[in-house]
């Protein structure tokens, strides 16, 4: 790999930062400053900048984020910032997003530079359960939440759709609260259901995306996942 794409990809530095960087002096490989960018680097070739080591990450990577309220699940900023700003991993901007979450909703997100993987992620013939916390407007009495479990259990046509939602579990801890574990991912799914008995959703988070859960993540932290959880999609 040429020494500029190298230090693009190690530290994000655009290629013409790159090169200002090593005309300055500021770059050693095997301890000899060069300032050459079309110098070839080794897997076994110490690169440093000022000093402090530099390495790509090899394969693919596979990042579960904690994602706050607030933060837009794009990869260029509109009227929000953007989940990736939430990420310290070089080349943030191969990274993307699987299921994504409205700005308002919190909970797990799953991001990769693996397609296929994506892919098998969010498609909905995988059947992999995701389970949402929800947070009504209005309080739901037992013969509605009765109707509601049941309702949802058979799969309800949604207003625009041509096909039903696919067979759900829903539970209520209170009047207020609940529990909806859903096997696809239609656009506003979660709202648009609750929208259907007419409630509406005023927070939601998303617990976990298969066996994956945010335990032991604060929010706006991300770690990477394990092989064993990559493995399960």
């Amino acid at each position: 790999m040429r020494l500029d794409k190298f230090l693009s990809k190690a530290t994000e530095l655009s290629r013409k930062d790159a090169k200002k960087v090593l005309h300055a002096g500021e770059i050693t490989v095997n301890d000899e400053v060069i300032k050459d960018g079309s110098v070839h680097i080794g897997a076994d070739d110490e690169v440093l900048w000022a000093g402090e080591p530099l390495s790509v990450a090899e394969g693919n990577r596979y990042i579960l984020l904690y994602k706050p309220d607030g933060f837009e699940c794009t990869l260029k900023a509109k009227e929000y910032p953007i989940v990736t700003d939430l990420i310290a991993v070089p080349e943030i901007s191969s990274l993307r997003i699987a299921g994504r979450l409205d700005v308002d909703t919190t909970g797990a997100l799953l991001l990769s530079d693996d397609g296929a993987w994506l892919h098998r992620v969010t498609s909905p013939k995988r059947h992999q359960p995701k389970r949402y916390e929800i947070t009504l407007a209005d309080p739901m009495n037992a013969d509605e939440q009765a109707h509601a479990i049941k309702q949802v259990a058979n799969g309800i046509l949604l207003e625009g759709d041509t096909e039903k939602t696919r067979p759900a579990e829903l539970s209520f801890i209170d009047e207020t609260h609940a529990v909806l574990i859903l096997t696809e991912g239609k656009y506003h799914q979660v709202k648009r259901m609750m929208g259907y008995f007419g409630n509406k959703v005023i927070e939601l988070h998303r617990a976990s995306i298969g066996s994956i859960t945010l335990d032991g993540l604060e929010m706006g932290e991300s770690r990477f996942l394990t092989a064993g959880e990559i493995e399960q999609f």
